[in-house]
C-alpha cells in the first residue's frame, strides 16, 4: 500500500517518452488509458501539446515517465524540434485498420531520428487491435519494419486496455537499462557528474541521475 501515498516528488528518474504518429491512430487514448485508466470513444484530436505522468518501479527503483501527446496534423509541425527535446523513447503509433497511418510511420521515424539521441528507445505499437475483422495491417507487417528499423514492437488496444500498460512499461524499462549500463561504464570517476534527484533524465548525458550506489547493483 506504501505506493498509493507515494509523493508527486518521491522518484529516481524522470524519462520523458513522446507519442507520435498521425491523427486518430489513437495516440491520446493511449495515453489516457496508461495514465489514468481511462478511455474516451468521444477523444478528439489533441490540439498542440499535452501531457501526463505515471510512476512505476523498476528493479526498486522509482521511474517518473512523463509521456507527451501531440496532434499529428501536418500543421502542428511547428512544435517539432520543443516537443522532440529530451526525449529518451518514444512510442510510435498507426492503427491497425488504416493502411495510410502504416505507411507514414517511416517519415514519423526520420522525425524522430533527426531531433533525438541515437539511443532514443523506440516502441512501434500498432493500436486498436480489438478490431480484428478490420485488420489492414498484418502482424508480419509490423514486426518485419520493427525488425528492419530495430524498434520493439508491439500491438495495443486502448480500448480493451491490451498491452497498454506492457508497452510503456517496456519502453521505460529500456530506458532504465540504458541509464544503467552508461553509469556502469563511466564507473566511479564520474560521480561527480550525477545531478541531484528529480532533475530530468537524459541518455545523451554521459551519467544520468544515478545515486552513488549506482542502480544495477544487488
Amino acid at each position: 500500500m506504501a505506493e498509493a501515498y507515494r509523493s508527486e516528488d518521491d522518484y529516481d528518474y524522470l524519462f520523458k517518452v513522446v507519442l507520435i504518429g498521425d491523427s486518430g491512430v489513437g495516440k491520446s487514448n493511449l495515453l489516457s488509458r496508461f495514465t489514468r485508466n481511462e478511455f474516451s470513444l468521444e477523444s478528439k484530436s489533441t490540439i498542440g501539446v499535452e501531457f501526463a505522468t505515471r510512476s512505476l518501479t523498476v528493479d526498486s527503483k522509482v521511474i517518473k515517465a512523463q509521456i507527451w501527446d501531440t496532434a499529428g496534423q501536418e500543421r502542428y509541425r511547428a512544435i517539432t524540434s520543443a516537443y522532440y527535446r529530451g526525449a529518451v523513447g518514444a512510442l510510435l503509433v498507426y492503427d491497425v485498420t488504416r493502411r495510410s497511418t502504416f505507411e507514414s510511420v517511416e517519415r514519423w521515424l526520420k522525425e524522430l531520428r533527426d531531433h533525438t539521441d541515437p539511443s532514443v528507445v523506440v516502441m512501434l505499437v500498432g493500436n486498436k487491435s480489438d478490431l480484428r475483422h478490420l485488420v489492414a495491417v498484418s502482424t508480419e507487417d509490423g514486426k518485419a519494419f520493427a525488425e528492419r528499423e530495430s524498434l520493439f514492437f508491439m500491438e495495443t488496444s486502448a480500448l480493451e486496455s491490451t498491452n497498454v500498460d506492457n508497452a510503456f512499461a517496456d519502453v521505460l524499462t529500456q530506458i532504465y537499462q540504458i541509464v544503467c549500463k552508461k553509469a556502469v561504464e563511466a564507473g566511479d570517476d564520474a560521480t561527480s557528474a550525477f545531478p541531484s534527484k528529480g532533475e530530468r533524465i537524459d541518455v545523451k548525458d554521459d551519467v544520468s541521475a544515478l545515486k552513488k550506489s549506482g542502480c544495477c547493483s544487488g
